[in-house]
């Protein structure tokens, strides 16, 4: 399957500012792109990239007073198949862990692990350890969350939804991460592209955000907010919560005034043609 991935975002800067996006396809997904994925900004900027922490591609400029757009565009090979499941995954002793897995226990900006502990045991301690048990965390949130865009605000927190029981797709990731991670389940943030494929067509398009759980000496895909498994799904960052996966950080003012995103599928030269 080819997917053309597209994103075009505008402000406006009342001064100079500094500012980071994590705008690129993930570097895990860098060998399936069949064109550049690169960052274009009007005005034209010095634009560097890097590699954070967390594995992302990032990238920094320094934006000048006034109208600033970034946007983007590129076609990428996906397999075409739904998220990949497995019922027998098993959890691990936290003793047993990679190094590399342990900060995906700990609390974060939007995650308070610590105010869930009590909670997360009597909702969920009870139930068979492994893929069973995060699908049941999953559920929950799905069946007591309403998803609801004009409920949504920066300062959300985990402990936030699960006592509002409202909000958007962040907002259903942060609540399943909390609980899995109270219960010592390494979980982490991701953020990317999910058209609308082989479901329903919602309007407008936007970047999504789903959740990736350690289990069986891997990560895997859940999302709290549809439940499913789904098609299409492109990756972009991964993350303790969302304050380390924003699409752009300005150390400054940068006031939002356009933002668009698109995923669709398109078909093949041959099939144009």
């Amino acid at each position: 399957m080819l997917l053309r991935l597209a994103y075009d975002i505008q402000f406006e800067i009342p001064a100079p500012v500094a500012m980071v996006a994590l705008l690129n396809v993930h570097p895990s997904r860098a060998p399936d792109l069949l064109e550049p994925d690169e960052l274009r900004t009007e005005p034209h900027l010095d634009v560097s990239s890097y590699i954070d922490s967390f594995g992302n591609r990032c990238s920094r400029f320094v934006a000048p007073r006034g109208p600033l757009r970034l946007s983007g565009s590129t076609l990428i090979q996906d397999s075409g198949r739904p998220d990949a499941s497995d019922w027998f995954a098993r959890e691990h002793a936290v003793g047993d862990l990679p190094h590399e897995v342990l900060p995906f226990l700990l609390s974060s900006r939007y995650c308070e692990v610590d105010r869930f502990s009590t909670i997360a045991v009597e909702l969920f301690g009870h139930l068979q350890p492994g893929w069973s048990r995060v699908q049941a965390i999953c559920d929950w949130v799905h069946n007591h969350v309403t998803f609801n865009y004009q409920m949504a605000r920066p300062t959300k927190t985990a402990l936030d939804v699960y006592t509002e029981r409202v909000g958007v797709c962040r907002d259903f990731q942060h609540l399943a991460i909390t609980f899995c991670r109270a219960l010592n389940i390494p979980a982490r943030y991701a953020t990317g592209y999910l058209g609308d494929i082989g479901v329903p067509v919602v309007l407008p398009m936007d970047f999504s955000a789903w959740l990736e759980v350690y289990l069986d000496n891997r990560w895997w895909t859940f999302d709290a907010r549809n439940n499913q498994p789904r098609i299409g799904r492109i990756l972009m960052a991964t993350g303790r919560d969302a304050s380390d996966v924003a699409m752009t950080t300005s150390f400054g003012q940068a006031d939002l005034r356009h933002f668009f995103v698109v995923t669709e599928e398109e078909a093949p030269v041959s099939e144009v043609q």
